[in-house]
């Protein structure tokens, strides 16, 4: 297992090179340039100073996180096509500087989507956090009058742009059914895995957040069944899953430790967190340790263990804690325990092979 951790650029984050340099046992950075929008091909100079900068501090940039897909793409109009080529020229940049791994969602309209960025969880952390019943009950056009009448309006994990632009965004995926987004995603995934492959790039798909339909927008990327269509569609090693333990755990059907042993041989890039859900349908963002949430990641581990997993892994969103003012999901300090509980749980099965099942119960 190789692992990461996630920085969002210099003057861009409270989270320095140097302090990921300091966390024990990470190995490189997992990296964007955020700045772009969808659909913009990445120039090279921007990509090398990255390298540069990352080299400075002995860390790899082997996984970008993401290289964000146009909404043409998704929605397959006719103007997909030039998007599609700048995304093959930017693979074939990010294959030059030694990129492995490119994680991208095909999430319509929205990516991860919370309710609130900071919920108290009572020890004075705080987390990420998704009310359901906030989320069903809110009527999309109301949302579209209220950023028309307050162009300060926001919403947690949602882009400005975005939002600016969602009227025309949801009256362009009115007719878009989930079959229709499989076809697009298919077209997509033909275009861009030869060239993936081409240059020893694996493209690793991020699972819906939270892992079903919201405000009528079709999801598809949710569980196991999708993640069976989803290899077959091209069937390349090239074409591959980010198994985020986050995401699909929302969802108490997801098994997330079986579906690592099923798709083993297709996750080159892991997201492992953990979060705590509620008989409602609500879930809140906790520390990694097992006992703390709904995910189990000490069985997690043990599947990536038991597959021989040689991937890359990150720990996911953190709490937000001991007063520190950051990225919502993206602390330092909750991050960097996690990492180390996630290394005591792999370094204990790797003391013990043959003797896995007496530690971890």
């Amino acid at each position: 297992m190789k692992m990461t951790f996630r920085w969002f650029g210099e003057g861009n984050d409270t989270v320095s090179l140097d302090y990921i340099k300091q966390i024990p046992g990470v190995e490189g950075i997992v990296w964007s340039l955020h700045d772009l929008a969808a659909g913009e091909e990445w120039p090279l100079e921007r990509i090398e100073e990255v390298k540069s900068q990352a080299d400075k501090h002995g860390l790899n940039i082997d996984v970008v996180e993401s290289v964000n897909i146009h909404e043409d793409i998704k929605l397959g109009l006719p103007t997909r096509d030039k998007y599609i080529d700048k995304y093959k020229k930017t693979i074939e940049k990010l294959g030059r500087v030694g990129v492995k791994v490119i994680c991208y969602n095909f999430m319509p309209v929205f990516d991860w989507t919370r309710t609130d960025l900071f919920k108290e969880m009572g020890d004075s952390s705080t987390a990420l956090f998704y009310e359901k019943a906030i989320v069903e009950n809110m009527d999309p056009m109301e949302l579209v009058n209220t950023i028309s009448t307050n162009p300060d309006f926001t919403m947690p994990g949602w882009e400005p742009e975005r939002l600016a632009q969602l009227s025309k965004l949801f009256d362009a995926y009115k007719d878009v059914s989930e079959d229709d987004l499989w076809n697009n995603l298919h077209y997509f995934l033909e275009e861009i895995i030869p060239v993936a492959a081409a240059n020893d790039i694996k493209m690793a798909i991020h699972p819906d957040d939270p892992p079903w339909p919201i405000f009528g927008l079709p999801r598809i990327i949710t569980g196991p069944e999708s993640l069976r269509r989803f290899v077959k569609l091209v069937d390349s090693p090239s074409n591959g899953i980010t198994l985020c333990s986050g995401s699909l755990g929302a969802n108490p059907i997801n098994n997330v430790a079986e579906m690592i042993r099923e798709f083993a041989d297709r996750i080159p890039f892991a997201h492992i967190r953990n979060l705590k859900r509620y008989e409602n349908g609500d879930f809140i963002e906790t520390s990694h340790r097992s006992k703390d949430g709904s995910v189990d990641i000490l069985e997690i581990m043990k599947a990536y263990h038991d597959v021989g997993f040689i991937g890359y892994a990150r720990p996911d969103h953190g709490r937000h804690i001991w007063g520190e003012k950051c990225r919502p999901g993206y602390g330092l300090y909750d991050r960097g325990l996690g990492i180390m509980y996630l290394w005591g749980i792999w370094d204990s099965l790797e003391r013990y092979k043959g003797e896995t099942k007496n530690v971890i119960n």
